[in-house]
């Protein structure tokens, strides 16, 4: 993926002009149990053709989040002149518009599309953000992806996660003989490509944290046995991760990236162990007579959440990085598994599956504040969001009739499909793109 220069400061001449004053400071708490959508204003960006469709994606990312009310263009009642210019704030204020994004999209000389942006507070009459991206004219959706990060984290104080994307398990042919291939998408479900061919059945794909999109670690049966696998997106290069006599899976990063956590099966028993990517060597750090499966790094990389069996019933545990103290946080009803550390250290992910129907909820590390978000019949196999304010999972229909993705917010209100081309499993998110 071609690198995008970006300009992180204000532009310095509007910036001497235009600071926000702070008693003006227009902000969405997120933490509040119940938001209203703020109303905000998104015209065509100005220019190359481009700037329509980049002021579509913007509008289109801040409606996703549930915290924000794109206006319809047609109730406009003014055009964007000089973006660095102040605009009519009265008549942005008439249609309610709090927020206003003005923007403008340029080819240069050199071939490369230049894309500056300005966010206004309407009712504080001040400039909140100017900046500009410059890439090559086909990253022009990233560039938008980026503008939606800005914004969502000047208005709500929490970094954006719309300049990401989704690995997940493309889904083909019949029930009977489907055929699974390793794909990746942008976050809102947009180009995607196919990373293998079908050839062999691939599960379980998970984002090294530190490698941007870049590195992934799988599980494959391509040797005939479950086998963990590390796949570089840009080169398609894969290696197996160690020749172990067993089946491996559940693979997971450490948050540095040089560790991989993962279940090894013997005799009927799995465990969880670690290798250190830079050495290879391997330790085991669970060693009982019970299905141990499912790790997650929390994101210091001081402790380990993962999902056992050895209490009679598939239930959640928190264990140090070394395998120390290993001990049940979950105690609610039913079965509780594939646990996922937020990135924000606040909050575990796990899947629910009580009276035959699977759930997504989160609880706090030490197993209290547990809430079941959706309640889809059969979703399972949460993913965080780099903010750890959304997630992602997949929902199994009724019936056998196929699998498809959907998102959800730590609020549980917010729950959209995310559109993919065909059946489609097991998300990751990554981190930021860089």
């Amino acid at each position: 993926m071609q690198t995008i220069a970006k300009v992180l400061g204000l532009i310095a001449a509007l910036t001497a002009l235009w600071v926000a004053p702070a008693s003006a400071a227009l902000q969405i708490d997120v933490n509040q149990g119940n938001v209203q959508p703020m109303p905000i204003a998104i015209p065509d960006f100005n220019g190359a053709a481009a700037g329509h469709n980049i002021a579509n994606v913007v509008r289109a990312d801040l409606e996703r989040s549930g915290l924000f009310k794109p206006l319809d263009p047609k109730s406009f009642l003014d055009k964007v002149g000089n973006i660095g210019v102040p605009p009519n704030f009265a008549n942005w204020r008439v249609i309610n518009a709090q927020a206003l994004v003005t923007g403008e999209a340029t080819q240069q000389s050199d071939g490369r599309l230049r894309v500056a942006f300005r966010l206004w507070d309407v009712f504080g009459e001040s400039q909140m953000v100017g900046k500009e991206y410059t890439a090559a004219p086909e990253s022009w959706r990233q560039m938008a992806h980026m503008i939606s990060d800005d914004i969502y984290q000047r208005i709500t104080g929490e970094e954006g996660y719309f300049n990401t994307r989704i690995v997940y398990i493309a889904e083909r042919g019949p029930l009977l003989n489907r055929k699974k291939l390793l794909a990746i998408m942008d976050e809102d479900g947009y180009d995607p490509t196919y990373l293998t061919d079908g050839a062999y059945m691939v599960l379980t794909p998970r984002f090294d944290p530190t490698s941007h999109e870049q590195r992934i670690a799988y599980m494959s049966y391509i040797a005939g046995k479950p086998r963990v696998y590390l796949f570089d997106i840009n080169t398609g290069h894969q290696q197996m991760l160690g020749d172990f006599p067993n089946m491996t899976f559940s693979p997971r990063f450490s948050p540095d990236g040089n560790k991989v956590v993962m279940s090894l099966e013997k005799a009927g028993v799995s465990n969880i162990y670690v290798m250190d990517l830079r050495t290879r060597a391997v330790s085991q750090l669970t060693s009982d007579h019970a299905i141990d499966t499912s790790p997650s790094y929390s994101p210091d990389g001081k402790q380990i959440t993962f999902e056992s069996d050895r209490g009679g019933t598939q239930q959640i545990y928190v264990m140090n990085a070394d395998g120390s103290n290993q001990h049940r946080i979950s105690f609610g009803a039913g079965r509780n598994g594939t646990p996922v550390w937020s990135p924000r250290g606040d909050l575990i992910a796990f899947t629910r599956l009580e009276e035959g129907a699977f759930d997504i909820g989160v609880m706090r590390p030490d197993g209290s504040g547990e809430r079941i978000l959706s309640t889809g019949w059969q979703d399972e196999g949460p993913t965080w969001a780099p903010n750890g304010r959304v997630l992602m999972f997949t929902r199994t229909l009724r019936g056998g009739r196929g699998s498809e993705i959907w998102s959800i917010d730590t609020t549980g209100r917010n729950e959209r499909r995310v559109l993919t081309a065909g059946d489609a499993s097991d998300p990751a998110w990554s981190p930021l793109i860089q």
